[in-house]
């Protein structure tokens, strides 16, 4: 792509694209999916779009240093230390545990030395896209940056290029004033000075929004001196993809192995996460255990399908959590099951069509985060549920604004709470569920990824 030819510019940490060196040294280019990459093709190849993000691995160094990529893609070769430092260092252990409101706080958090070597990585890593941006933006053109990672980089990329229309989108929760106040002061103004040098803040929820206000106005001061226009976006599932997508034959295939794994006539409880410290997996596993204690009536005539993938393995707390996982698993097992009856089938393996299989054949859909900035899940699985699905939904989840009142709501440290919230589900008469997956269907698929990023630009020309 030219110089300062593109229109409009986004940039997150993960791009479209990555990757991957084989023996024979050839680079093999790998597509991702979700939903910035549906979003971004909603406006066609002649909008002259370019994605900005950062070289992951050290196949996607090796391609920026062989000059190959994809026409509309440009990957930043951010140093590999830098990034470590930025990405697990402070947007992973720090902004995402005070987001999700995560910490042990008679142990953590200590801001010291190494934080602060740390977030001076973190303030070199959006520097480096924001002079990236700087340059590849065309006058006026529109700049989305993404997300916890690229907090500094709008008033960095503001100070260079007063000329562009800046929007930054929020993928987190925003944590409340006094939990957000743990970060030193200095670092707390820096992060919310860094979004208010766009043009414009958005959220998933009126309830994070809400949130990073009463930040500003309890770090910053009263009366914040900043035009950043403020706006909510609730990202929907993309029914068309996973309609279609749920029925190909590798997902048929799954279905027949989870039914095999499952048994004849018995109800499955399903989850789909990645073991994610704020997805509360332990805490449900938990509350199932409490249901086959309390209602003796489920044993040998429901199963737990747990989808739990692997997610943030080079730091040791969530290694230690998906152990925890495995292990009270195994335990509801041996104590509760039987020769032809599994109690909780655990796959730690990602598998997009055993998701989607799962999704199709759950009776009860179990979605009980801590804290979530909105749960895609919650939303996928009325849309793909073949029979029909009741929906377990923590209050903490952002999805809650939208599908609350056709769910079954949980406080999520609830265990005994949601112990009888999935009785419930698992009694519910079955038009009633059909009714309820049916209003659920409609509300998750409101604002579908490609409405989702295009709402985003007609709201930065505003």
């Amino acid at each position: 792509m030219a110089s300062t030819q593109a229109q409009i510019l986004v940039a997150s940490n993960r791009g479209p694209i990555s990757y991957a060196l084989d023996e024979s040294g050839t680079l093999k280019a790998k597509r991702g999916g979700g939903g910035l990459v549906s979003g971004l093709s909603a406006i066609g190849p002649e909008a002259g779009a370019l994605w900005v993000c950062s070289a992951l691995s050290d196949g996607d160094r090796e391609a920026v240093r062989r000059g190959v990529g994809e026409e509309g893609v440009r990957m930043l070769d951010i140093p590999a230390d830098v990034h470590e430092d930025a990405y697990n260092g402070v947007a992973n252990s720090v902004l995402w545990f005070v987001n999700h409101m995560l910490y042990q706080t008679p142990l953590e958090p200590a801001f010291d030395a190494e934080f602060r070597r740390q977030w001076a990585s973190f303030e070199t890593y959006n520097r480096a896209f924001a002079e990236a941006l700087a340059e590849e933006a065309a006058p006026g053109a529109a700049v989305l940056v993404q997300d916890y990672h690229l907090t500094l980089a709008p008033r960095m990329l503001r100070e260079l290029r007063p000329d562009l229309r800046i929007g930054h989108f929020s993928h987190t929760p925003w944590a409340p004033p006094e939990y957000f106040r743990m970060l030193p002061d200095d670092i707390a103004a820096q992060l919310l000075g860094g979004i208010l040098g766009a043009d414009r803040a958005a959220f998933l929820t009126q309830r994070w929004a809400d949130a990073f206000t009463d930040c500003c106005h309890a770090v910053l001061g009263p009366g914040i001196p900043s035009g950043t226009r403020i706006g909510v976006h609730g990202l929907g599932a993309d029914a068309d993809f996973l309609r279609k997508r749920s029925h190909e034959a590798d997902v048929d295939d799954r279905i027949v192995a989870l039914r095999e794994q499952i048994g004849a006539g018995r109800k499955a409880i399903v989850r789909v996460d990645r073991t994610e410290l704020s997805k509360n997996i332990v805490r449900g596993l938990l509350a199932y255990r409490q249901l086959l204690e309390d209602q003796p009536s489920w044993r040998e005539r429901v199963v737990h399908v747990a989808l739990a993938y692997p997610s943030r393995q080079d730091l040791a707390v969530y290694r230690d959590y998906m152990t925890e996982v495995q292990r009270l698993a195994d335990e509801i097992n041996s104590q509760y099951g039987t020769p032809g009856w599994t109690p909780v089938v655990l796959h730690l393996k990602d598998d997009f069509a055993r998701s989607l299989a799962a999704y199709r054949l759950a009776d009860v859909a179990l979605v009980n985060p801590i804290r979530d900035g909105m749960n895609l899940v919650a939303k996928e699985v009325p849309v793909v549920s073949d029979e029909g699905c009741a929906l377990v939904l923590s209050r903490e989840a952002g999805a809650y604004e939208e599908l609350g009142e056709d769910a079954i709501v949980v406080n999520p440290y609830d265990v005994v709470g949601t112990a009888r919230a999935l009785h419930s589900a698992l009694t519910m008469p079955l038009d009633e569920r059909a009714e309820r997956t049916k209003r659920l269907a409609a509300a998750a698929t409101a604002l579908p990824p490609a409405q989702w990023f295009l709402d985003q630009l007609r709201a930065l020309d505003a």
